[in-house]
């Protein structure tokens, strides 16, 4: 990114978590609308209907598909049940369509802001509800002080359910170490460049440097025969791992998000690699769409002409 894009996105990510602004948008009645209209390119809709009818023309384009409902950081028990239920219908319901989707979810999303324990209680009860649905799970990662969390967590459930995966932010100096923690689990491993605002110290920059560690990080899952999902948008990325034929594998996968790069990401289905969109729905739609902005800055035009012309 150049200069001015970086400091577009910093800026977005400090704004993003703003509960003040939030609160402001969603009660809005001139300003919500507007924005719904922007947010449909990146997320189905509000409800899972809307989402399982992504997921089918996801499937009938010939991807694979991966579904969350969105939400995070959720501090209530009684929230936390309602999102564990919405995730359970949504399993089966994934399962009665006889859709082998992905479900990924924040464990902050279903109990670890409340306790390590409610976390993994609910994490079980839905890797349980996968496995008899044939679903596969997909643990999201988040901010950095959650690591140590997510994936105590994650080995926990993996000890007993080879269906459920874990996301890894190669932007986190830790990572390395974390990858050889994980490869002896079954679960696939999803690599993310890393869409939080970290400090200095424990991270690295969108780079070169970066994108070379992405490479290493793929060719040590790829050398291990390990599942593994590419989640990224970076053409040039993409390109050397298909270079150095890391793409061309039946356990790897290569992820993109609704709304964006879908012309790349036909083009490698063309080349007969495995793909798959990650779509969201549900009303908490708005910091995830942020994100999206602030992740690649020049999604913001898209997203004001759909606001213009009505998503069209």
């Amino acid at each position: 990114m150049h200069t001015e894009a970086i400091r577009f996105s910093k800026s977005l990510k400090s704004i993003a978590r703003d509960q003040h602004v939030k609160a402001y948008i969603q009660n809005s009645k001139e300003l919500y609308p507007l924005l719904v209209k922007g947010a449909q390119r990146f997320v189905a809709g509000e409800t899972r209907p809307e989402g399982i009818a992504r997921v089918k023309q996801t499937f009938q384009a010939g991807h694979e598909a991966s579904i969350e409902f969105i939400g995070e950081n959720t501090t209530s028990e009684e929230a936390c049940m309602s999102a564990v239920q919405e995730f359970s219908e949504l399993i089966k319901d994934l399962g009665s369509h006889d859709l082998q989707a992905t479900v990924s979810f924040d464990l902050s999303h279903i109990g670890m802001m409340i306790s390590d324990e409610m976390a993994f209680t609910h994490l079980e009860k839905l890797a349980k509800e996968a496995d008899k649905n044939d679903v596969q799970l997909m643990t999201s990662m988040e901010e950095s002080q959650k690591t140590d969390a997510i994936l105590s967590l994650y080995k926990k459930i993996a000890a007993s359910f080879s269906n459920v995966g874990i996301t890894l932010q190669l932007q986190l100096k830790r990572s390395a170490g974390d990858l050889e923690e994980l490869l002896p689990y079954p679960g696939r491993i999803r690599l993310v460049k890393g869409a939080y605002e970290e400090p200095d110290d424990i991270h690295i920059p969108r780079s070169k440097a970066l994108n070379e560690r992405y490479i290493e990080f793929a060719a040590a899952c790829v050398e291990r025969d390990h599942p593994l999902s590419i989640a990224t948008h970076d053409e040039n990325l993409l390109f050397a791992l298909k270079s150095k034929g890391l793409l061309h594998q039946p356990n790897v996968e290569v992820e993109m998000l609704d709304g964006v790069r879908h012309d790349l990401l036909n083009a490698l289905r063309e080349e007969k690699i495995r793909t798959k969109v990650y779509t969201t729905y549900g009303t908490e739609w708005y910091l995830y769409v942020v994100h999206r902005i602030a992740e690649h800055p020049p999604n913001i035009y898209t997203f004001l002409s759909d606001i213009i012309d009505g998503g069209n």
